[in-house]
């Protein structure tokens, strides 16, 4: 078997129609105009409000409303629709995802809770009296009760502070759980709901909606998964270790150039194996994407990633993708940065290898603590001395360092003209927010710094 020698060598990729990319207003207006839409939608069927009892049980419809809207949204963000991974980026959607669930949540309980306290005062009763009489008299309330505490009970889980405390894949089936109260409350919505009981026209367009989505989400998130499955028909070519704790996994295919996968992108990846198969985690292409070979670099942080050095030649490989707007269309200037930490070098070494640049032009800072974490340094070599471009290491802790290694002063003392650059950045959260805080001080915009989280 061969040791894949060519994998070090400088490729760049042919010139091809490019893709199409969203920017984050083609999502944003239409979110906003059909929150609008709702809002005319409840003004249309409504009559003339008198009394306490009817503004509040009107603002339950409002918000009921705008949680079933906020329902398809957060679906719709997450259906991996390739315009907006492209264009958008998977972590700004995920963070849109993140913001939207905490506001649905709330949308739900306050419209359960105004609901309520509306029917109680317009009947003269307690709140806890007139919960008993919804669930017991009312059609669909009790299905739209368990949906609110599935969104509810989701939403606690999905919490920075739970989900510290469990494992990736725990929260993500139980995420799962989602689509369950999204099926219970849109049963519950035409049941009760005063704007669809009575209007043929609101629910075929809120049907409608729904459909769409999940149209979107099955074809992207199912069909078309599986149909590469069998187009490409990956299987493990072979594991190469780069480092202590860091394995290389080189997969082939065929037609691979299809996927148009980028620099700088990545796959979410299941390998068919006994202990694997189960997961989907996210990995960077390490390596330009070849018409027959994949590679991805992966650190041992845990129990999927630690499995992978254990991988036979063969193995078979289901891969999602590619996504991810951490690539060359985001760029501005002709100058650019790459500024690595740890494994981060991932989609940075592919974007050292590919992107355009004259000589001199294209500079990589690589960050580490120890020379045990720095990967790819002979193929970083070749290819700095082909391309003509500069490499920097900064390793040792800050005590060994005599301070922040990426400081803005040590930055512009690199590159004193670090202003004039684009900047790409990838590493650990920690030392990515630290560098991207240096690089604004140091004079560059925000639009020309570009960072890409793979922790979702």
């Amino acid at each position: 078997m061969t040791t894949l020698n060519e994998r070090a060598t400088v490729r760049r990729p042919p010139a091809r129609r490019q893709p199409v990319r969203a920017r984050p207003e083609h999502v944003l207006v239409p979110i906003g105009l059909g929150a609008a839409a709702v809002i005319a939608l409840w003004w249309h069927d409504t009559p003339a409000i008198t009394g306490f009892g009817d503004w509040l049980t009107n603002a339950g419809r409002i918000t009921g409303l705008l949680a079933g809207f906020a329902a398809v949204v957060l679906v719709a963000l997450m259906a991996r629709i390739p315009a907006l991974e492209r264009g958008v980026g998977t972590d700004r959607l995920a963070r849109w995802h993140a913001m939207g669930g905490r506001y649905m949540v709330w949308l739900v309980v306050a419209h359960a809770l105004l609901i309520i306290w509306g029917y109680a005062v317009t009947a003269h009763t307690d709140p806890i009296h007139q919960t008993k009489t919804l669930l017991l008299s009312y059609p669909d309330v009790l299905m739209g009760t368990v949906a609110a505490l599935l969104f509810v009970g989701v939403g606690i889980v999905s919490a920075r502070a739970a989900r510290r405390r469990m494992r990736y894949e725990t929260w993500y089936y139980l995420h799962f759980y989602t689509y369950l109260a999204i099926a219970l409350a849109f049963s519950h919505q035409f049941a009760t709901g005063a704007d669809f009981m009575a209007s043929l026209p609101a629910r075929v367009l809120w049907s409608a909606l729904y459909i769409t989505v999940g149209a979107l989400l099955v074809w992207f998130r199912i069909t078309v998964p599986l149909w590469r499955a069998f187009r490409h028909g990956m299987r493990v070519e072979g594991v190469y270790h780069e480092g202590p704790g860091v394995v290389s996994v080189w997969v082939r295919g065929r037609h691979l150039d299809e996927l148009r996968a980028e620099p700088g992108q990545f796959f979410r990846w299941r390998f068919l194996t006994r202990d694997l198969w189960w997961a989907a985690n996210p990995y960077s292409l390490s390596a330009p994407a070849r018409p027959d070979m994949l590679r991805v670099t992966v650190k041992n942080f845990g129990e999927h990633s630690a499995g992978l050095s254990r991988l036979r030649p063969g193995t078979r490989v289901f891969a999602e993708g590619p996504y991810g707007a951490f690539t060359a269309g985001r760029r501005r200037q002709r100058k650019v940065l790459l500024l690595a930490g740890g494994v981060g070098i991932t989609p940075i070494r592919t974007l050292f290898e590919t992107l355009p640049a004259a000589p001199g032009d294209l500079t990589l800072v690589y960050r580490a603590t120890d020379w045990s974490d720095v990967v790819f340094q002979e193929e970083l070599r070749r290819i700095a001395e082909a391309r003509g471009a500069a490499l920097y290491y900064l390793v040792g802790s800050r005590r060994d360092l005599g301070g922040d290694p990426l400081s803005p002063q040590v930055l512009t003392r690199i590159l004193p003209d670090l202003s004039a650059h684009d900047v790409y950045v990838c590493g650990p959260d920690g030392m990515a927010n630290a560098a991207k805080a240096a690089l604004h001080q140091a004079g560059v915009p925000r639009r020309r710094i570009h960072h890409e989280s793979f922790e979702f």
